[in-house]
């Protein structure tokens, strides 16, 4: 039996359609990822999953329980860390943790060696009895994972785990995530839009786009569907012809216009470079410089999308404006 499976999932807001007929599966102990840009439908998808929205259609298991059918036993089967933080910072750590184990009602014994465990498996034990006001920004999202542990769900769901973090927060999250996958055997399932997050920790990452999954597979065969190396060459004016001319090359494996730049893909990548040059003179292209990496999830998503996870997320911000505009209008 895995961990989740999900078929046809979709659902709608008045005329949005957030989550389009998606279907995947994950495997027990699995760390799975939903990676895209805010708006894309992650945190809807996780809403249903965990029984807080009901889809418009589809169906979903999760630890083999029917989202719809079996609400009560899904929801002892998982534990979840939304993107706002749900403390109560005016209780200590470990009452937080004893309030929320009290509301699955473990019995008393159990409670103290859990909140012992989680509180030592986070490294908060010697923060177990101050006020949660007085804790950093991580060590908060770290008592959150710890809460979401106590009752030992079978499937963790983290929203956005490490949104407004600092950089050297953000990596000590992801070595307890990782930590937590490995030597608890959780299956958890992550949402982010954080490129490099979804790639250091995730075994596969579904890439979503306007609701639905474009993509899905282990973060190095994703970035192998490119194949060889990217080089993104800055353009100072039209480049019509010469798009036509690089699109009949053979080793040009894939190409994409964004902006003022052209983002090609090919096997070495260092010795095509010069040839790109002479082609963008004969054409009267005017180059700023070229960039040579190797390649990315962002690069993954511009080839699958044609467009960057910045480009969609300010598209996804005027959406919302329009819909909140729409929606004022409608109430007026």
């Amino acid at each position: 039996m895995k961990a989740i499976e999900v078929t046809g999932l979709t659902r709608s807001f008045d005329d949005i359609l957030a989550v389009d007929r998606v279907s995947f599966s994950v495997e027990k102990g699995e760390l799975f990822g939903l990676l895209g840009p805010n708006g894309a439908g992650k945190t809807t998808m996780i809403n249903m999953l965990s029984t807080l929205l009901k889809p418009t259609s589809g169906t979903g298991l999760v630890a083999g329980f029917d989202i719809l059918l079996n609400k009560n036993d899904v929801r002892e089967s998982i534990g979840i860390v939304f993107q706002e933080l749900a403390l109560d910072v005016k209780l200590t750590g470990k009452e937080n943790l004893e309030f929320h184990s009290m509301m699955y009602n473990m019995p008393k014994t159990l409670r103290r060696e859990r909140i012992k465990e989680v509180l030592k498996l986070v490294e908060l034990t010697f923060k177990a009895d101050l006020l949660v006001e007085t804790y950093s920004g991580g060590m908060k999202r770290r008592l959150e994972i710890a809460r979401g542990l106590i009752h030992r769900p079978h499937v963790l769901f983290l929203d956005e785990p490490t949104l407004g973090l600092d950089a050297q927060t953000r990596r000590h999250i992801w070595d307890y995530i990782k930590k937590l996958n490995r030597e608890n055997k959780v299956t958890i399932i992550l949402t982010t839009h954080y490129m490099e997050e979804a790639d250091f920790l995730c075994d596969r990452v579904a890439i979503i786009d306007h609701g639905k999954i474009v993509a899905c597979d282990s973060p190095s065969r994703l970035k192998d569907t490119l194949g060889g190396d990217v080089v993104t060459v800055e353009i100072k004016n039209d480049p019509t012809a010469l798009l036509a001319h690089l699109k009949g090359l053979e080793w040009i494996k894939t190409l994409n216009q964004h902006e003022e730049c052209l983002s090609m893909t090919m096997d070495k990548g260092e010795r095509r470079i010069p040839e790109l040059i002479q082609a963008a003179q004969k054409h009267q292209v005017d180059v700023a410089c070229v960039h040579l990496h190797r390649p990315s999830l962002e690069d993954v998503f511009l080839n699958f999308t044609g467009r960057t996870m910045r480009d969609e997320e300010a598209s996804q911000s005027e959406r919302n404006r329009t819909m909140m505009r729409a929606h004022l209008r409608r109430r007026r």
